[in-house]
């Protein structure tokens, strides 16, 4: 697999030095976004020493130290560079990431990607008005989205409403080819309930 994300000369000595200074065999990167796909996008470069990565995470080959790319985040660190720039201070490490905030979808992309493309543009800078997201955990036969409400969603008397009028047929809007949208949620645990 090509390298996703860009790692030049400087900033891979600058980073080999740092983790040179772990003293922790086989210690590399991991390399994420929070909030893909929103406006309030961050692209975020952790260490990451062995049995730290996630089990789906995607190792970037090439570099002279492990790089793990977030498999959720993956299609918006596309382009991504990771530059370090020296000066008399020691130096700056950046991360440009163009499609942090808005990643390449197309009718062509997988439909798991076109729906997250959705969920994270369009249905939950919504939903975080009231503390409340909602992710997608599968998707069964191609046409129906199972998903997952998080925060002041789960257990809110309005999901109902949120779920019918507001997710479901914008995702039914957005990609022709999905059928159904089923919510998975947990509902009995009220806990964080924007409504009980």
């Amino acid at each position: 697999m090509s390298a996703i994300i860009e790692i030049t000369e400087n900033a891979e000595n600058y980073l080999g030095e740092l983790l040179g200074k772990q003293d922790v065999e086989g210690i590399g990167v991991r390399v994420f976004v929070t909030q893909p796909g929103t406006p309030y996008a961050e692209t975020c470069l952790a260490y990451c020493r062995p049995g730290e990565e996630e089990s789906e995470d995607i190792l970037q080959e090439g570099s002279p130290f492990p790089v793990y790319l977030d498999k959720t985040s993956s299609t918006y660190l596309e382009e991504a560079i990771v530059d370090f720039n020296p000066d008399r201070m020691g130096g700056q490490l950046t991360i440009k990431a163009p499609n942090a905030k808005m990643p390449k979808v197309s009718a062509d992309s997988p439909l798991a990607e076109q729906i997250n493309y959705v969920l994270y543009s369009e249905i939950n800078p919504g939903l975080s008005a009231h503390g409340g997201e909602v992710k997608l955990v599968e998707l069964i036969d191609d046409e129906v989205a199972v998903l997952q409400f998080g925060g002041g969603c789960q257990g809110c008397s309005a999901v109902d409403l949120t779920l019918k009028d507001g997710v479901e047929k914008t995702l039914l809007e957005k990609i022709p080819q999905l059928k159904a949208v089923k919510d998975a949620t947990d509902h009995t645990v009220t806990d964080n309930a924007y409504f009980k």
